[in-house]
């Protein structure tokens, strides 16, 4: 299985799974989003992990195709007026600059929502004894003690020069903005795949470590990058004071903890033997875009 082979299987699915009911605007906001070309990442580790570990990729599809609506769910309120304040996404013109912020926000909540539904309607091929590791996974990591929690800090530490500690602040920050998706792909693959716990553990310190480095290269990115390669608007981040690696340590320094994440994750699949091409794809193309 190729990455396109994936990113098809993923689009089909994400089309399909969310249709245009009344009242349309709300899923058509929805689906404007998710249906946006996208690198599908998330989904594709789930996919990836669950056929790694033993498992049918097809039991995974819902579960996979549930956690990119919950990463779209992030970006569009972190694109509204209130956070980052963006225009674009992908390319194309943010949800409330298309929908309006009420609509937007109310999309951002129904894809929170909508997204175990699709977990609970199409897992037919799984026990419900897995379906329930499934959502108690989604929900920890989607809510106050994961995605939100870094968002959260992400919002107090910006032009915040009173920050104690940056160095752990940036960790926290970005662990539960960034790597707890990658942790809740991962890790729900496994389940899925029935997992021993020390494949699971495994694959959970890759997906920290992996999410980490690629939350680095971002950063890296909206330094050195340009509109047309990140489909968003760069430069934000200094403009308004975020903290950063970049702000924190640098560009150099940056690519150098970059890199030494990757390595883990590397070590990672080697220790475990875990063999995949799409992991090594992923990390090369990472490294490639930053220059390192």
């Amino acid at each position: 299985m190729k990455m396109n082979d994936y990113i098809e299987i993923i689009n089909d699915k994400l089309n399909e799974f969310i249709p245009i009911e009344y009242p349309q605007d709300i899923f058509k906001s929805m689906k404007y989003t998710v249906t946006l070309p996208g690198k599908r990442l998330r989904p594709i580790l789930c996919l990836e992990t669950c056929r790694v570990l033993g498992g049918e990729i097809e039991s995974a599809i819902p579960t996979a195709c549930a956690i990119e609506m919950l990463h779209t769910q992030t970006l569009i309120h972190d694109d509204l007026p209130c956070m980052d304040n963006d225009d674009y996404r992908r390319g194309k013109l943010t949800n409330h600059k298309v929908f309006g912020e009420a609509i937007a926000v109310l999309a951002g909540d129904a894809l929170l929502t909508f997204a175990p539904q699709i977990i609970t309607k199409y897992s037919e091929n799984l026990e419900p004894s897995t379906i329930i590791r499934i959502l108690n996974e989604y929900f920890h990591f989607a809510g106050a003690r994961g995605v939100i929690a870094g968002q959260v800090v992400d919002i107090e530490s910006e032009n915040n020069q009173n920050i104690s500690d940056k160095e752990k602040t940036l960790e926290y920050l970005h662990i539960h903005k960034t790597s707890d998706l990658f942790k809740l792909a991962m890790r729900t693959g496994a389940i899925i795949a029935n997992a021993e716990d020390e494949k699971l553990n495994a694959v959970t310190e890759f997906a920290h470590n992996f999410g980490l480095a690629f939350q680095i290269a971002d950063d890296i990115l909206d330094e050195i990058s340009t509109f047309e390669e990140m489909g968003k608007t760069l430069g934000k981040d200094k403009a308004e004071g975020k903290l950063t690696y970049v702000s924190l340590y640098g560009i150099d320094e940056a690519k150098c903890k970059l890199s030494c994440l990757f390595e883990k994750c590397c070590d990672i699949m080697e220790t475990q033997n875990i063999q995949s091409e799409i992991f090594n794809d992923m990390i090369k193309s990472i490294k490639k875009r930053v220059g390192i």
